[in-house]
């Protein structure tokens, strides 16, 4: 099918599915042109032909038509591939929008933001230090909104509070004002044994999808945190990053300052062209193994908890984090 043919039916499926009832030709058309979209009645009327003998609408006379199961489920899974690249563009926004000055220790810094019961938190909150603690949170950083309190899109539930954590998205922002460009390649669960990377077991491109992997990791019960804090051995988030090799020894010199100011997230940093926990490295580049940013977060679930949690929620100043020992103080306030 000609990729204009399919975005005009997506369209109208798109009009059939917002409608709690059936919707006539005319109705879908002034509907779409209202969009924008300058499609004449006529037309509209050989496609919804062709979207019933597929299956996709269902004529109910007079009425009009109404979207079907396999319309719905075509219409959705189009949305899907259509956001395939929606990640890798916000990582590149976050990356532009964020202004933090290492030299001065001021400006914003990318977060992700979790969702949580004030009493819940305190639950879990020796074990999400302990994290912190082990070296497999991104930095020592973390903070706290309050109820009512907006970041990005979400925006805190009365008796709720905003657990917030530096997300690794920041070392992105930090090289890049070093003019160094950073290729975020995949997220995945990293392996340790006796607290030391051993492999990635899992992997997702940032490219192929709309969802922040570790977000994917957490919410699937892949991860292993209890065990990464307890014994030394589990499988946390961690990303895998690549940059000009050339730039390697001021990435070194970087990321230390990083960690002395509490941003600190490069795992490992490998050398030119060589691979890194057998992943390969193109010619000419080096590649990085970064902490997650959502890790701490990862305890809720694993102890039964249930919290919503967004990877890159948004910007915040960095005079409102706070390093993670100061949480339970600071969470316990809200109880």
């Amino acid at each position: 099918m000609a990729e204009k043919t399919k975005k005009k039916e997506l369209a109208i499926l798109g009009i059939l599915k917002k409608s709690d009832k059936p919707l006539s030709s005319a109705k879908i058309t002034e509907e779409l042109n209202a969009l924008g979209r300058e499609i004449s009645e006529r037309t509209v009327r050989f496609y919804l032909k062709r979207m019933d003998e597929d299956g996709l609408t269902k004529n109910i006379g007079k009425k009009g038509r109404l979207i079907t199961e396999a319309g719905l489920n075509e219409f959705d899974d189009s949305r899907i591939i259509e956001r395939v690249d929606f990640l890798s563009a916000k990582i590149d926004q976050m990356t532009y929008r964020m202004n933090f000055d290492l030299t001065t220790k001021s400006g914003t810094v990318v977060v992700n933001i979790s969702i949580v019961e004030p009493e819940q938190a305190m639950h879990c909150i020796d074990s999400i230090c302990k994290v912190f603690e082990e070296g497999y949170a991104m930095g020592t950083l973390t903070t706290v909104l309050e109820p009512g309190e907006k970041l990005g899109h979400v925006t805190v539930p009365e008796g709720m509070i905003g657990m917030g954590t530096v997300c690794s998205i920041t070392l992105n922002g930090v090289l890049l004002k070093y003019g160094i460009p950073t290729n975020s390649r995949f997220g995945g669960l990293l392996e340790l044994q006796d607290k030391k990377p051993t492999r990635f077991v899992e992997m997702i491109t940032y490219g192929g999808t709309s969802i922040d992997p570790l977000e994917v990791f957490i919410r699937s019960g892949m991860t292993n945190y209890t065990g990464a804090i307890t014994t030394g051995s589990g499988r946390i988030g961690a990303s895998f990053r690549e940059f000009p090799s050339d730039s390697r020894d001021l990435v070194e010199t970087i990321a230390e300052k990083l960690t002395h100011v509490g941003l600190g997230g490069f795992m490992r940093i490998g050398h030119a062209g060589q691979s890194l926990l057998e992943i390969p490295v193109s010619e000419g580049r080096a590649g990085a193994i970064v902490i997650g940013g959502l890790n701490p977060m990862a305890i809720f679930e694993e102890t039964g908890i249930r919290v919503y949690s967004r990877a890159m929620s948004g910007l915040i100043d960095y005079t409102r984090l706070f390093r993670y020992e100061e949480l339970r103080e600071r969470v316990y306030q809200y109880v």
